[in-house]
């Protein structure tokens, strides 16, 4: 909800103060939006001043406009990114207020420095006994005790010189997290607020809220493609390096799968709306960002608790250097020296930097835990069809019984009869079929019946096409002496399709699921980076599921289980201490996914996999897994090694301070400088095979 108030009103004119307003980007879907209502004759906004002043013809719509203001979303920044613009904006003032003073004071005489410097410090030793009020002795209580020493010794040019680095280092920290954060925002596209639909034939702008799964959406050159279907009219060109880190533009045609934040560089595609609004590929993006953005892991956590305690220790240390020495210069010194700025920063900033670099890699991490999580990891579960294989059905063989009807016609039939259907196996046939050049069947209106099949006719005759079990319970086809042929097929792990025409079984087609190009490389990899075992689950039957696994290099098999089992399977390893985690893609996934230290989701998964998933996968590449945990291991050798030189450095610092080694000066630029340098260090990165991810 926006903040703004009704400053000035005419008969004729409204003037707005709106809080939220920010850039041109904000500004200009506002005016549009208001300028569509009834009565507004003009919109304008004055972003210095955030003043938005509205011209009308009719003062009952005052109401009107103010709903819209506060329903109103800002596309390319959320309120907390203003904050952060502001925080900075803040600092960088500071910073250029202190400066200013630090130079001034070598130049001005001391009876003009002198309250000058008194009154350019004040807030901050205000500001340091505020905190000290409410959260008692921190690392902005000891800065500011510091310099208030420095201005008791009457040592200006120290103090001023503190707190100017102080400034800067609050300018960098600020900065570098404020970047951190917006390298993920990068991944947030904006949101479509007008679709063209086809309606019965005509076609006609609707407002993307009105959208409807089932509904056809045509998207032409230049567009951004704002819900994910399959195309069922056209061909384009479509940029989904948003989505998936492809660098390369891919052609989509009838039958294939489209992701919204995707954007057609050529032609012009319908496409049927399977997900819409918050359920789409690019909303499930948006709120994985912010919640990373939010979050916190255990490490970061435990770098907080660490930084806060061992404030104390500064405190402590600089009372013994004054009760030993009675020397206020080397107290200003110690006081200097504090562990937080680096602990309490470095850590978020490093997870940040790795959720980024997987996310534009086709890698969506929830939040900075599942990466943590992920780091650790030491068992591997993958669920079998879709996951291990590519969860699309390749045809086998096509078997006539029916001396009249041939394999190619049997398979043309099926085809024309399928093609208007997006179900794995109607694509498999029709996939089959035009690798054959099929020629049409006509044939009458297709009903289809869920779970069952599809009938219609042809030439006056019922065609029947789907499982045994319909066609021979629902439909009461014979089957006799054609039983074990399609047994046989079975047991080689083949999906079956049965035809039936005239109420006779005229032929069946089998389909079989195959293991991904990359399976086996993954699994390798996987046990390189530490993964003590690899298991696969699946319902199908332990011959077929043995075979695989030997192929593909899996450690632990277990087959024909039901849904409920694969959750159990992964419970009962998390109980005994094993670090799990495990990959899906169906709706019966969703429970082991829960399960699991870490779920995984793979692109093409159900919604409900994707959403109790800590991890989704934005493109079909079963590698993204062992680049996820390569990462995640990566990135926290980077955080140990960053913590592991702050705690060196400090202390280092800090003891120096102490026996007197170093003035209060010099402590503020070696105690910044570690600061910035690891702050860097994390920003920067862990390194990957991949360099290159748009």
């Amino acid at each position: 909800m926006n903040k703004f108030n009704l400053v000035h009103k005419l008969p004729n004119r409204l003037r707005y103060k709106i809080f939220d307003i920010s850039s041109k980007n904000d500004e200009k879907p506002l005016i549009e939006s208001i300028q569509k209502c009834e009565g507004v004759k003009n919109a304008r906004v004055n972003i210095r001043a955030k003043s938005l002043i509205i011209e009308i013809n009719n003062s009952h719509i005052q109401e009107k406009i103010e709903k819209i203001i506060t329903e109103f979303k800002v596309t390319q920044c959320d309120s907390s990114c203003r904050v952060e613009r502001g925080e900075v904006l803040l600092s960088k003032q500071g910073l250029i207020t202190m400066a200013g003073v630090t130079g001034a004071g070598f130049i001005l005489p001391k009876i003009i420095n002198a309250p000058l410097s008194i009154a350019t410090n004040t807030p901050m030793m205000i500001s340091g006994l505020k905190d000290l009020y409410k959260n008692g002795i921190t690392s902005h209580v000891l800065e500011s005790l510091a310099v208030g020493v420095s201005l008791w010794r009457k040592d200006y040019t120290a103090a001023n010189f503190t707190s100017l680095l102080l400034e800067a280092g609050e300018y960098i920290e600020e900065s570098t997290s404020d970047r951190s954060d917006n390298l993920l925002r990068e991944l947030i596209r904006p949101n479509v607020e007008e679709v063209w639909i086809e309606k019965n034939g005509i076609e006609e702008k609707i407002n993307y809220s009105l959208v409807k799964i089932g509904d056809i959406i045509i998207v032409a050159v230049g567009d951004m493609i704002s819900i994910d279907g399959h195309i069922i009219q056209g061909e384009a060109l479509i940029n989904q390096s948003s989505m998936t880190g492809e660098s390369v533009s891919v052609t989509k045609a009838y039958g294939d799968r489209v992701m919204a934040g995707t954007v057609v560089e050529e032609g012009r595609i319908k496409i049927w709306a399977e997900h819409v609004g918050d359920d789409t590929s690019a909303a499930q993006v948006t709120k994985y960002i912010q919640e990373s953005l939010s979050s916190k892991s255990s490490s970061a956590l435990k770098a907080l608790k660490l930084a806060d305690k061992l404030v104390p220790l500064t405190l402590g240390l600089s009372a013994f250097a004054y009760i030993t020495t009675k020397d206020w210069e080397r107290v200003a010194a110690v006081l200097q020296a504090d562990y937080s700025c680096a602990l309490k920063l470095a850590t978020p900033v490093a997870f940040k930097s790795s959720l980024h670099k997987a996310g534009k890699n086709g890698i969506m991490i929830k939040n900075a835990q599942a990466l943590e999580n992920l780091s650790e990891a030491d068992t591997v579960i993958f669920d079998k069809t879709g996951t291990l294989t590519t969860g699309e059905l390749y045809v086998c063989d096509v078997i006539s019984f029916n001396d009249k009807w041939n394999e190619k016609k049997i398979l043309s039939l099926a085809a024309s009869t399928e093609e208007h259907y997006f179900h794995p196996v109607a694509e498999a046939v029709v996939r089959a079929a035009n690798e054959q050049s099929f020629e049409h069947v006509h044939h009458e209106e297709v009903e289809f019946i869920v779970a069952h099949g599809v009938t219609t006719e042809v030439n006056g005759k019922k065609v029947h096409i789907g499982s045994q079990h319909f066609l021979e319970d629902d439909e009461g086809i014979d089957f006799n002496g054609h039983i074990p042929t399609i047994q046989k097929h079975e047991n080689e792990g083949k999906t079956i399709l049965c035809i039936g025409y005239d109420y006779k079984l005229l032929g069946m087609i089998t389909m079989i699921d195959t293991v991904r190009h990359n399976t086996k490389k993954t699994i390798d990899k996987l046990h390189e980076l530490g993964i003590k075992e690899v298991i696969m689950l699946t319902g199908d039957k332990q011959q077929k599921a043995d075979e695989v696994a030997k192929e593909i290099g899996i450690d632990t098999v277990l087959a024909e289980l039901l849904p409920t089992q694969k959750a159990d399977i992964v419970k009962e390893l998390v109980a005994n201490g094993r670090k799990v985690v495990f990959v899906g893609d169906g709706i019966n996934d969703a429970p082991a996914l829960v399960e699991a230290n870490v779920g995984i989701s793979m692109s093409k998964g159900a919604q409900i996999a994707k959403a109790s998933a800590d991890i989704s996968l934005l493109k079909d590449d079963i590698s993204c897994i062992w680049e996820a945990i390569e990462l995640a291991q990566d990135t926290m050798k980077l955080i140990k090694s960053n913590f592991n030189i702050t705690v060196a450095a400090n202390t280092a610092i800090l003891a120096s301070a102490t026996m007197g080694y170093i003035n209060p000066i010099k402590t503020a630029i070696l105690h910044n400088g570690t600061t910035v340098g690891i702050l860097l260090n994390a920003i920067k990165g862990v390194k990957t095979e991949k360099q290159e991810f748009v």
